[in-house]
């Protein structure tokens, strides 16, 4: 069965598949292989639980006739989600970036479909599978889709950029994330810009941040860029006006109030904006995408518990958004700061350096601030201050913080993802 065959079987079903505890009626199953799973030993459970078909790619599990047997699971789903983003002919934006990809992608979402009809990533479902499941899960009625692009490894994006074939893309920044996998900073952009080397070759729009040197540098040879920021004769002028703690940006003369907040949303923000230009929507739809989009998933929340206030950022951390939440956090006015910050994982051999670069800018930047430290390599780390309290798992943390009283402090929570540092709140 070629992919065209495959895709008139896809109309015609519910959409696709690949988890069995998720099976939908008349839906077509993948049997995707994992280190620790073979999605072909399941395939005719699917069937039995609603799948018309299930794709394998092992002959000894082909049952019946609903089993279609393919050479790769992967490559056909990565296939089909290719050919399928033809069949729809839609303009779609890509983003990659070290940080703020989400929040980007859901702030540009917001915006959109002020107007549009749009489809956008799930969550942050943006790898060489999920990229291929957003665009299956766009349909006849789909004007525009938003498709997030993430990567550990050179050559990920490239992959991605292919399956989607973008027409307008947009890098959020290049910071200090994934380096076991890129191996320097300079890696990390090589492989972000991969997104750039596509749009180049299919002479497609990049949308590039005129305040960022590198995004320049690597654009300045190719005619279809457009840009925003607050250099002069950017395409889209935006300018930060504040974050104490909500981001306030303006644009248009139009004065934006999100509900975002550190600075380093602003970016975030001013991309939205940029987008929302580019389709040509109205500028006070613009702003009231923006402002209506309540941030989730333990991303830049603020949330208020008694007299405390908290800025719960702990969906993720890499070196980069770690210090962009610290310097944001200096500029927050508040009578007491206290700050929890967890492991950052992922970083290779550059683990240990850049964990201690963040304990010696606490150090400087705030003499007087209780820090809580939680997590194997922040225990690692050498500190003089009395005012920093190290703990190598979250139990002993949580232990000794249930012990203390924290009242009317303003407090940072942030780690990576594995330190699940959310936690905290119901102590606070």
């Amino acid at each position: 069965m070629d992919i065209k065959q495959l895709h008139q079987l896809f109309l015609q079903s519910s959409g696709v598949s690949t988890d069995t505890r998720k099976i939908k009626n008349n839906s077509i199953f993948f049997a995707l292989k994992g280190e620790n799973f073979n999605g072909n030993t399941f395939a005719s459970k699917a069937i039995s639980l609603g799948a018309q078909y299930a794709i394998i790619d092992e002959s000894e599990h082909k049952e019946s006739d609903y089993h279609i047997l393919v050479e790769n699971v992967l490559e056909t789903l990565q296939n089909l989600a290719s050919f399928h983003r033809d069949y729809l002919n839609i303009p779609i934006v890509a983003l990659t970036g070290s940080n703020g990809k989400t929040t980007t992608k859901e702030l540009i979402n917001a915006v959109l479909s002020t107007t549009y009809k749009t489809t956008a990533t799930i969550g942050n479902l943006n790898n060489h599978i999920g990229v291929p499941l957003t665009l299956l899960s766009m349909d006849n009625y789909t004007e525009i889709g938003i498709v997030e692009m993430g990567a550990n490894h050179h050559k990920e994006i490239a992959l991605l950029s292919s399956i989607a074939k973008p027409d307008i893309g947009v890098i959020t920044n290049f910071g200090k994330a994934h380096l076991e996998g890129f191996g320097s900073l300079e890696g990390v952009v090589k492989a972000k810009s991969e997104l750039y080397d596509y749009l180049k070759s299919d002479n497609k729009t990049i949308l590039v941040n005129s305040e960022d040197p590198k995004q320049i540098e690597l654009t300045k040879d190719y005619a279809k860029t457009i840009n925003f920021g607050s250099e002069v004769n950017t395409s889209y002028y935006t300018t930060f006006k504040s974050a104490n703690p909500l981001v306030e940006i303006d644009f248009n003369h139009l004065i934006v109030k999100s509900q975002l907040t550190g600075s380093y949303n602003y970016t975030n923000i001013a991309i939205a904006t940029a987008m929302g230009l580019y389709f040509k929507i109205n500028p006070d739809d613009i702003k009231s995408g923006i402002e209506h989009y309540l941030p989730t998933n333990n991303r830049s929340q603020i949330i208020k518990k008694g007299a405390n206030t908290i800025l719960l950022d702990a969906y993720n951390a890499n070196p980069s958004s770690m210090m962009a939440a610290l310097q944001n956090l200096k500029q927050i006015q508040a009578k007491q700061k206290t700050i929890v910050l967890g492991d950052m994982f992922e970083l290779g051999n550059d683990s240990k350096i850049e964990h201690e670069g963040i304990v010696n800018y606490i150090e400087a930047e705030f003499p007087d601030s209780t820090t809580y430290l939680v997590g194997a390599h922040f225990h690692n780390v050498k500190t003089k201050s009395k005012h920093i309290k190290q703990y190598k798992t979250f139990e002993d943390f949580l232990s000794h913080f249930k012990t203390i009283s924290v009242e009317d402090n303003f407090i940072l929570i942030k780690g990576s993802r594995g330190m699940a540092l959310e936690r905290l709140l119901d102590t606070l």
